[in-house]
């Protein structure tokens, strides 16, 4: 874990590994299971979960908006979404369709299309 370019050659030794301060941010929830992080990396670290919604009112509604507007205009860019399907919402309550897009599997969003006509 390293922030890009080549990993750099310690000048001393220490017992304690890197000194140099690693941050690992957790978002999402897919995995149910317990994350695991392999310490081979020093004691110089840190760990901390994010979430959309508190950030936004953590910086206000101006730099919210700048944000909004920024995924609106990256949405086929940067922002963009595969799926593996598209549903209707009378599709969505449908329990074979819950069966499929239920499912917690990456790769495999489904999109609810309230325009979509059955």
């Amino acid at each position: 874990m390293h922030g890009g370019g080549p990993p750099q050659k310690a000048t001393q030794y220490s017992r304690y590994g890197s000194t140099t301060h690693k941050q690992v941010y957790i978002y999402g929830g897919l995995g149910q299971g317990p994350i695991e992080l392999n310490r081979n990396f020093g004691m110089a670290w840190g760990i901390g979960g994010w979430l959309i919604t508190p950030f936004l009112q953590k910086i206000g509604p101006a730099a919210a908006q700048r944000l909004k507007q920024r995924v609106a205009t990256e949405l086929k860019t940067t922002f963009a979404s595969a799926y593996a399907g598209e549903v209707s919402l009378v599709e969505a309550l449908d329990f074979k369709s819950i069966a499929v897009y239920g499912q917690v599997a990456t790769g495999h969003k489904y999109l609810i299309n309230r325009t979509r006509a059955d």
